[in-house]
C-alpha cells in the first residue's frame, strides 16, 4: 500500500473515532429525562425533604418571616434531583400539601457544568418551573391559622406512609416548624389541672406502640429537624420536659431528631 493510501486510511480512522466519540458523548452527556409533573428523574425515587408548618399554631409576623427564610434556606440546600414538598398541618388537624408544591430541583444555573449545558438557559428553566411555584406556595404557607386539634405525631406518621415518602424513599427528612404542643386523642400536653407536665404525659413507649400498630415502622430512619415556636407560658416546659419527651418518642420510633432555632 502506498504512503498516500495509508495516510488516507489513517485519516478515515481518525474521523470515525471522532464521530464515535461524539455519538457516545451525546448519549452519555445529554440531560436525563424528567417527569414533567415533578421535575424528578423519570423512573427514580429521589431523596425527599418534607417541610411541615404546623398552622394549628399562631405565630408573630417576625416568626412568619423566619419561617419563610427557613423555606428558602431549605430550597438552597437541595442538590440537583432532590425533592422538596411543602405541607401544612391545617385548622382541621389534617396534613395538606400546600398549593400542590412537590418538586425536584431540576438544577440552578450555578449548579451545572457550563461545558455541557448553558447556565443561563438552565437558570431560566429553574425560575419558571421550580422557583415560581415555590413562591406561589409560600404566599399561603406562612399565613397562620388556629385550630383546637394538633395531632403532630400522627401527621408525621401519615406522611411517612404516603407515596414518594414511604420507607423505600432514600434519605427521608422532615423539617418541622411547630410549638410541639400535641393535642389529640393519642395524647395531649394540656390539662394542667391533672398535675405537672411530666406527670400527665403517657409513657413514650406506649405512644410509639400506638403509632406502630396503625402505621407499622413507617417512621423508621426518618430524620426530623424541629424548629420550635416558643409559646408564652410554655417556654420552660418546651425547652426541658417537652423536648426530652419528644426525643424519647422519636427514639422509640427509630427516628433521628435535631432541635434547632428558628
Amino acid at each position: 500500500m502506498r504512503g498516500k493510501d495509508i495516510l488516507g486510511v489513517f485519516n478515515i480512522l481518525i474521523v470515525l473515532a471522532i464521530l464515535a466519540g461524539i455519538s457516545y458523548a451525546a448519549l452519555v452527556l445529554r440531560p436525563a429525562e424528567f417527569d414533567p409533573d415533578t421535575l424528578c428523574l423519570a423512573g427514580e425515587t429521589p431523596p425527599h425533604i418534607g417541610l411541615v408548618i404546623d398552622k394549628t399554631d399562631l405565630y408573630s409576623p417576625e416568626q412568619a418571616d423566619a419561617i419563610e427564610e427557613l423555606v428558602l434556606e431549605t430550597r438552597d440546600r437541595l442538590e440537583i434531583g432532590e425533592r422538596l414538598t411543602l405541607f401544612e398541618l391545617d385548622a382541621r388537624g389534617e396534613l395538606v400539601n400546600t398549593n400542590g408544591f412537590s418538586l425536584c430541583n431540576p438544577g440552578r444555573g450555578d449548579q451545572i457544568n457550563p461545558l455541557y449545558r448553558n447556565p443561563q438557559r438552565v437558570e431560566t428553566r429553574y425560575q419558571a418551573l421550580f422557583e415560581g411555584p415555590l413562591q406561589a406556595a409560600l404566599a399561603d404557607l406562612v399565613e397562620p391559622k388556629e385550630s383546637p386539634a394538633s395531632p403532630i405525631l400522627e401527621s408525621l406518621a401519615r406522611l411517612a406512609v404516603t407515596a414518594d415518602f414511604d420507607i423505600d424513599t432514600p434519605r427521608r427528612q422532615v423539617v418541622l416548624v411547630s410549638d410541639m404542643l400535641q393535642n389529640s386523642q393519642l395524647f395531649s400536653v394540656y390539662g394542667r389541672a391533672r398535675g405537672d407536665l411530666a406527670g400527665r404525659l403517657p409513657d413514650p413507649r406506649q405512644v410509639a406502640e400506638a403509632i406502630e400498630r396503625e402505621y407499622g415502622d413507617a417512621l423508621l430512619g426518618v430524620t426530623v429537624d424541629v424548629y420550635i415556636i416558643p409559646r408564652r407560658g410554655w417556654e420552660q416546659d418546651q425547652a426541658t420536659v417537652l423536648r426530652g419527651y419528644w426525643e424519647e418518642v422519636f427514639r422509640q420510633l427509630g427516628m433521628r431528631d435535631r432541635w434547632l432555632t428558628l
